[in-house]
């Protein structure tokens, strides 16, 4: 018995068989093996082509089918489905897509959401959306209906990405409480709709999908898209959810104080609460977690740094030796003294950073001396600038009383670096644990508690696999703390500009 598993990210769409009874994975596949085109019509813009996420899905599920042996979906039981967060798909009466899908990295409705703070009240937004309304999809919505009217009149649902893929799936037009939650429709406060939210945006609440539990049957996939995917007919599709929600799942990360996170092309700090809180300056979200439920509150306090991975694969094709893989340039970054002296990176070169309140300041180096400094140094400068991010973030959710004293992560993307590990244990002073999961592993298993085959999350990731511990290196604390403090420096210097 098998469960299968999607992950529909910004960079690739990843397809995963898990094997049901022994909670191992037994084949994965993603496309494309280049990183996915973003296209940026204009500065700050972020958009991408719903269809390319379905072409790459088939072409990854052909071949976990054929790296499995499994003729016509033969035992594929169930379907999970994680999904890249924030974006905004719109589509006609017949399921076509009007227009490129807006993604989380798009910044053109930063200014949307800011008259909307301002003119509903910050108060009443906090209150209800636990949010400012910000560059959620409910403002880049707005931004379509302003600017592109005639798109907007032809809308019959708008969707998030993972909607989207479970409509080619089933054909069901469907999300989820913590789908709306995420891009600002959900109303905390009153459990339901943000209506006001809505009202004052000018947009109909019949726009949004029917609401489904996060782990339940949410459709079944048709037979002609069966046929397509080498299928079978009727398999359902179980759970939902957006990417760091269900990163946080893939950890087995669903009670409060619990601390899961990424560091892929955006990178995550990702903190599950058991009571209402929020941010005052929303520089970090708060949105239903996957287990959050009207009598058991579990929201997930959500850190995204924009500029991670994005910075280091930048890097890697701009600034390092031609055709050095990311494990040389480990190698060459290791070599460089902490502090990468006296360099430093601010890496918010992608949109605008929402724990900078929403400012786009874009990437800068600092304290370049033509006669010192080399390429190790940008190297190591742009994962420490990453790593010093997720700590000026971090102190905003410590103020929010989440204790960061342990963080769960895959060990997958920047997490593979040492330099990148020993820096974020050393200087939030956090052990870190690493294990052996990913997305779409976790979406399978999702699938798989959706569907009843595990009776609960412990079950489903009893084989959970411990890869490594890396605990912070006290003799180093001054030396993490110092170059923090002058990155932190910079930083401020150029938000008071």
């Amino acid at each position: 018995m098998y469960l299968l598993g999607y992950d529909i990210g910004s960079s690739s769409v990843k397809a995963s068989l898990v094997n049901a009874d022994t909670g191992k994975c037994v084949a994965s596949a993603f496309y494309p093996k280049t990183e996915a085109e973003i296209l940026a019509v204009k500065p700050g813009w972020a958009e991408q082509d719903p269809q390319n996420w379905w072409s790459n899905l088939k072409l990854a599920t052909h071949a976990v089918l054929q790296a499995a042996g499994i003729r016509g979906g033969e035992g594929v039981e169930a379907i999970g489905i994680s999904y890249q967060m924030h974006g905004l798909v719109c589509v006609d009466e017949y399921g076509q897509v009007l227009r490129p899908a807006i993604i989380w990295c798009d910044s053109r409705a930063v200014p949307y959401g800011q008259r909307a703070f301002e003119a509903l009240g910050e108060e009443r937004c906090l209150a209800h959306l636990l949010n400012s309304p910000g560059n959620f999809t409910a403002s880049k919505l707005a931004w379509v209906r302003e600017n592109e009217p005639e798109t907007f009149a032809r809308i019959h649902k708008v969707m998030l990405p993972g909607d989207y893929i479970a409509m080619r799936l089933t054909g069901e037009l469907c999300t989820t409480v913590s789908g709306l939650s995420e891009g600002m429709f959900w109303d905390f406060k009153e459990n339901r709709v943000a209506d006001f939210l809505l009202q004052y945006y000018g947009i109909d609440a019949k726009l949004l999908p029917d609401v489904v539990p996060t782990f339940a049957e949410q459709g079944r996939v048709e037979a002609a898209v069966a046929a397509e995917l080498g299928l079978k007919p009727g398999t359902p599709v179980t759970y939902r959810a957006g990417d760091q929600p269900n990163n946080a799942l893939s950890l087995n990360v669903f009670n409060p104080g619990e601390i899961a996170s990424t560091a892929g092309t955006s990178g995550v700090v990702y903190g599950v609460n058991g009571q209402v809180a929020y941010d005052p300056k929303s520089r970090v979200n708060t949105f239903a977690h996957v287990n959050h439920t009207t009598g058991q509150t579990r929201l997930g306090v959500l850190l995204c740094i924009n500029g991670t991975g994005i910075l280091n694969s930048w890097i890697r094709r701009t600034v390092a030796p031609e055709d050095i893989s990311y494990n040389g340039m480990n190698d060459l970054a290791k070599d460089v003294p902490i502090g990468s002296a006296g360099v430093s990176i601010l890496p918010f070169g992608n949109g605008a950073e929402r724990m900078l309140e929403n400012r786009e300041t874009g990437c800068s180096i600092h304290g370049v001396n033509f006669n010192v400094h080399g390429k190790p140094h940008l190297i190591r400068a742009a994962q420490e600038g990453i790593v010093f991010s997720f700590k000026y973030g971090i102190e905003v959710m410590e103020q929010m009383g989440i204790a960061v004293r342990k963080i769960h992560a895959g060990r997958a993307n920047m997490f593979l670096s040492p330099v990148f590990r020993d820096m974020l244990a050393g200087v939030t002073g956090a052990t870190i644990e690493l294990y052996d999961t990913d997305g779409s592993v976790g979406a399978a298993k999702g699938a798989g508690m959706g569907a009843g085959i595990y009776k609960d999350n412990n079950e489903a990731f009893a084989t959970l696999e411990k890869l490594d511990v890396i605990e912070p290196d006290t003799t180093k604390r001054q030396q993490y703390f110092d170059a923090y403090a002058l990155w932190k420096q910079r930083l401020e210097a150029v938000l008071a500009r």
